[in-house]
């Protein structure tokens, strides 16, 4: 079952980094609320780094970084030049600090890990992309923060009431 849940990660976490590339190359910028823009993918790469730990507990770190470079390539088949760039260096930068941030953490506990490196993997993330890609860095940071932070904190909420359910589940 791990193994399943794992390859199901893995997929995930491609078609969400090509999802938000798809959605930053065609749309550009949305409104988050509060008057905040971020770029329209960055729901979608709050996820990414959610799936990112979860391929990470059931596959191991090797997998993590091949799912890493098989989505920066992906970027580059399927996004345009400067989104896949931009999403390339981005990726590389901000899940490989996630994934330092979430190993010694995830001793402690699944939530406590995720958050943790997801805020900082997602702060790396947005500066690196805003970036590269052209965007205003200033001006889109608190909307990128806002939309993956949320984001991240519903999906790890989520997956931490899901693993509780299955390491207890309720019997009848």
């Amino acid at each position: 079952m791990k193994t399943g849940i794992g390859v199901a990660a893995v997929i995930g976490y491609l078609l969400v980094i090509l999802a938000a590339n798809f959605a930053t190359s065609h749309y550009g910028m949305a409104p988050v609320g509060f008057g905040l823009v971020a770029t329209a993918g960055t729901y979608l790469a709050g996820i990414s780094f959610v799936l990112r730990d979860s391929v990470q507990d059931t596959l191991g770190r090797w997998v993590v970084v091949a799912a890493i470079v098989a989505g920066c390539a992906l970027s580059f088949a399927l996004s345009a030049p400067a989104i896949a760039v931009a999403s390339a260096a981005a990726f590389l930068l901000g899940e490989g600090i996630d994934l330092l941030i979430y190993t010694p953490l995830r001793k402690r506990g699944y939530v406590r890990a995720a958050l943790a490196s997801n805020i900082v993997g997602s702060f790396v993330d947005s500066i690196v992309f805003l970036a590269i890609a052209g965007f205003p860095i200033w001006s889109s940071l608190p909307g990128q923060m806002i939309g993956k932070l949320v984001i991240t904190a519903i999906v790890v909420g989520l997956v931490g009431a899901g693993r509780a359910v299955f390491r207890n589940p309720v019997r009848a």
